[in-house]
């Protein structure tokens, strides 16, 4: 059985979509890049199991597992919440971003999720160490 694709999309709703894509989600070199401008303007928010953020995870990232979403725990009003899961494919952070934002918070999602961020070779860490940690839990921590 043959199909063919016919489908002409319409321009206005290609735009708005594309648009709405660009805000609302980021890729891991540029978010690479913003975390290394050093600006304090983001929290990035891994919602993987707290085992597999254990293992490695994005340097200065925080843990919120989908067990502790209604928690909001570590989210910021105030700064762009980046979050991101496994792959491409999952849609944890998807559901997250969903989440958060109905509750006030200002979202976006890193595509690829941490799978992506690896192939790209970007720095990860090991221990919960995190740049955004209150003073006294950073000089607990053994790396920054």
């Amino acid at each position: 059985m043959q199909t063919t694709m016919t489908r002409v999309h319409d321009p206005a709703r290609a735009k708005a979509y594309f648009e709405d894509k660009l805000a609302f989600t980021t890729g891991p070199v540029e978010l690479e890049r913003w975390i290394k401008t050093g600006e304090n303007n983001l929290v990035v928010v891994d919602v993987r199991a707290a085992e597999d953020f254990a293992k490695g995870h994005i340097s200065g990232a925080m843990n919120l597992p989908k067990d502790k979403w209604e928690s909001l725990q570590g989210l910021s009003k105030e700064k762009t919440n980046v979050v991101y899961c496994y792959t491409q494919q999952c849609h944890l952070a998807a559901n997250a971003c969903a989440q958060f934002a109905s509750r006030g918070y200002p979202v976006m999602e890193m595509e690829g999720g941490f799978e992506a961020w690896k192939e790209n070779e970007l720095d990860t860490e090991e221990e919960s160490a995190s740049r955004f940690k209150t003073g006294n839990e950073q000089r607990l921590s053994s790396r920054h």
